[in-house]
């Protein structure tokens, strides 16, 4: 019968300690903690721990029948509202579809998006929070034109003076022969 080694069993120990360690160092200072947005004024959606569940206040689904009419509506305890629906109505029976998204920032601002697909322009959402290109056509300025005047002067002048040559492509090689280094 072998007699156990003390040395072994320090060793055990040192490491069944090194492990309980490194757990108690891994835990959190205060699991209960939980973000929270700065107040604001006007409305604010109720706050919710992030352990909370969000309560789910309305949810009406019309699934998508032959023709592929759909539609849904969610709204949630926490100020999120979806609305979407679509009908068969594009090219070939293709979904065309409308719908909006409502929810309030962390900080108390509201956002609001409304879109449409469809076959004619894809994908147009509009909502103030996106950005807008600039206004087009933008001004162009007099040295521009004055060059675009001056590069069409040049391609009519060459064009009276150039001998009607067409490009032609270089005859094949019969052989080709590595260069010598």
């Amino acid at each position: 019968c072998r007699q156990a080694n003390p040395i072994d069993n320090m060793n055990t120990y040192a490491i069944l300690f090194a492990a309980l360690l490194a757990v108690a160092a891994a835990r959190p200072d205060n699991p209960s903690r939980s973000y929270s947005a700065p107040p604001s004024t006007g409305y604010a959606a109720p706050r919710f721990d992030s352990s909370d569940e969000i309560p789910i206040l309305r949810d009406d689904r019309v699934y998508p029948s032959a023709a592929g009419e759909y539609s849904f509506d969610t709204e949630t305890g926490d100020g999120i509202i979806i609305s979407e629906s679509g009908y068969g109505s594009g090219p070939d029976g293709a979904v065309e579809t409308q719908g909006s998204v409502r929810f309030t920032h962390p900080d108390g601002s509201s956002f609001e998006l409304t879109y449409v697909a469809d076959a004619a322009g894809g994908f147009q959402p509009e909502s103030s929070a996106l950005p807008i290109a600039p206004a087009f056509p933008h001004p162009i300025p007099q040295f521009v034109l004055d060059q675009i005047a001056f590069a069409a002067q040049e391609d009519a002048e060459g064009a009276r003076s150039a001998p009607s040559a067409r490009y032609a492509a270089p005859e094949p090689a019969s052989s080709y022969r590595a260069p010598r280094n």
